[in-house]
């Protein structure tokens, strides 16, 4: 499959799970898939002038990942259970405005590209419609032996 269009595949043995286009993994504009994650900004979170910390907004985006793929039916747990580990090899955020402390924001995690070694992330973080931040990232997929490795099958059913 091509960058475009590109989604987590529903797992199979969840049949309750939702597929793109539910309220809960909505497709995004382009058709890919995507996911909201509402975000307070908490005190432990911000620098002495109450803004949200820089080093906060990338944890924020692993929540992005994490809740994307359990929607999905999927779950980070089992994948290391069985020596499937998703490295980040990539970063990149744009800060356009300061979240604040107690601020809620809504984080949107769209899957932009997977092939049958990586897996590529785009995020907007937003607070009332403003948006605050951009970035995205790219996993690498790594075996216990902490070498490349293919994507398992249930990550890797949609990229082709």
């Amino acid at each position: 499959m091509s960058s475009a269009g590109v989604q987590y595949p529903v797992a199979m043995t969840d049949p309750a799970a939702p597929s793109t286009g539910s309220p809960g993994t909505p497709a995004a504009s382009d058709g890919s898939h995507a996911g909201d994650v509402t975000i307070r900004v908490r005190y432990q979170e911000c620098d002495p002038m109450n803004f949200a910390h820089h080093s906060t907004y990338p944890v924020w985006f692993e929540m992005g990942r994490t809740e994307l793929l359990r929607e999905s039916g999927l779950n980070y747990r089992d994948f290391e259970a069985a020596g499937v580990f998703l490295a980040v090899t990539a970063l990149q955020i744009k800060y356009r405005a300061p979240a604040r402390y107690d601020d809620v924001l809504t984080l949107r995690t769209t899957l932009s590209r997977m092939t049958r070694v990586k897996i590529e992330h785009d995020y907007e973080l937003s607070r009332g419609g403003v948006v605050l931040a951009t970035g995205s990232s790219t996993l690498a997929c790594l075996g216990t032996d902490g070498r490349p490795r293919l994507l398992p099958d249930e990550l890797a059913a949609d990229s082709e």
